[in-house]
């Protein structure tokens, strides 16, 4: 029998309203189970989101300035300037000296940075095959034939936020 919506949702449809708020139900709630079960289950996990998604960004586009990195976040520079601060004295990132523009500045991933965001990564990759073995062939099935399309979502959200 396929899991029901929460109480409380209707059934997917040809509604977009409907399905857009049951993506939004059922995203939320992985999200906020993993950072819940990624302290729980992995203790030495210590990293706020927020630093842990600017190594996300740097993994992908390291060097970068902190302009380009508050940009990309849509956050404030004075914030990622002081994630930085932080992740600077953890290791995670380094400061150097921008090779394009001698005046500025760009924050660079070290390997203990790279090294945390795979942990990380790894961690989180563990708990949801636990959760996807706990379900039955179909379901892994439907969730495995969705995966194309919500990283198309991902992609479409990527291009129409910036």
């Amino acid at each position: 029998m396929p899991p029901q919506p929460r109480s409380g949702t209707r059934k997917p449809s040809k509604d977009h309203t409907s399905d857009a708020r049951l993506l939004t139900e059922a995203v939320t709630r992985l999200r906020r189970s993993l950072r819940a079960s990624i302290r729980t289950d992995y203790p030495w996990e210590t990293l706020p989101m927020a630093q842990v998604e600017l190594l996300q960004v740097l993994a992908e586009h390291s060097p970068a300035r902190i302009s380009d990195l508050a940009t990309r976040q849509h956050l404030a520079a004075s914030t990622v300037s002081g994630l930085i601060g932080q992740m600077i004295t953890a290791g995670l990132v380094t400061r150097d000296v921008d090779s394009a523009d001698r005046r500025a500045s760009v924050v660079v991933l070290t390997d203990a940075g790279r090294a945390q965001l795979t942990a990380w990564a790894q961690a989180h990759e563990r708990r949801l095959g636990a959760a996807l073995a706990a379900l039955g062939d179909a379901d892994r099935d439907t969730v495995r034939a969705a995966l194309p399309a919500l990283l198309r979502i991902a992609e479409h959200l990527d291009d129409t936020g910036d």
